[in-house]
């Protein structure tokens, strides 16, 4: 059991990417904390946890208010002791945010996912990473896509978001390393399996003139495998990298988007 006797607060629990990662993290012994804004999607997943025999709790937190932040950590740390693993899976609505060329792009569009990410980011890895510097040891994970890297056309202000996510994980690892706290974030492509991405991916084909189908077929064409990377893929990674097996990794980017970037 890598998370045996860990705790671990996933934000953005009630979504394709954090309830993914929190089964997985729970199946491995962790203690799951949920949260999110839709508190029936929270309970879903707390009882398909439960059900399999694993640990987890929800609670309503938006992670853009700090005070909500803040107070739901307290509580954690009350019950458990401390905080091993925090997990941010925020997202957002990508219409009028993605398929549109910079050129025609509504500037509060444009840094409506930058505000949004940048600041939902810091406040539940700045909270998190205070509580694990009091036992000198946790694991600050984000997830972001290849947009993050690449030049892609057509992405808004995501790309920047998602690249201003890996340099404050970098930041993390810097600042809260020496207090033996990792900060690791999981690059992936697009995961199709999820609700977002579908959308996504049909927002591009429209403004490419193309099928949806043939949208996601140039994209994986461009990786090495010919194919985007999967929600198990993601969670057993992240899983990983939540463990102490992963206890040298940190300040880094963990690529799992099949050779769509090469490092």
């Amino acid at each position: 059991m890598l998370l045996q006797n860990k705790t671990a607060v996933v934000y953005g629990a009630g979504g394709a990417v954090g309830s993914a990662v929190a089964r997985a993290f729970a199946s491995e012994g962790a203690t799951v904390f949920l949260t999110g804004r839709n508190v029936a999607l929270l309970d879903k997943v707390a009882a398909d946890i439960i059900a399999e025999g694993g640990k987890a709790e929800t609670a309503t937190v938006d992670a853009l208010d700090e005070d909500e932040v803040e107070k739901h950590l307290d509580e954690t740390v009350e019950k458990t002791g401390g905080i091993d693993v925090s997990f941010n899976a925020i997202g957002i609505p990508q219409q009028d945010i993605q398929g549109t060329r910079l050129a025609e792009l509504n500037a509060d569009n444009f840094m409506l996912p930058i505000a949004t990410y940048a600041k939902a980011n810091f406040l539940t890895a700045r909270g998190a990473g205070r509580r694990m510097a009091e036992r000198r040891s946790g694991v600050i994970l984000m997830h972001t896509p290849s947009p993050a890297r690449l030049g892609n056309a057509l992405v808004g202000g995501m790309g920047p978001a998602w690249a201003a996510m890996e340099a404050l994980s970098r930041a993390l690892s810097s600042e809260f390393g020496p207090q033996g706290i990792r900060a690791v974030c999981l690059r992936s492509t697009g995961i199709p399996e999820t609700k977002t991405i579908d959308v996504v991916f049909g927002l591009h084909a429209k403004a490419l003139d193309i099928s949806r189908q043939q949208f996601q077929s140039f994209i994986e064409g461009m990786s090495h495998r010919r194919r985007s990377t999967t929600l198990a893929e993601l969670a057993n990674v992240a899983t990983f990298l939540a463990s102490d097996r992963a206890a040298a990794m940190t300040g880094a980017v963990a690529n799992l988007t099949g050779g769509l970037i090469v490092d």
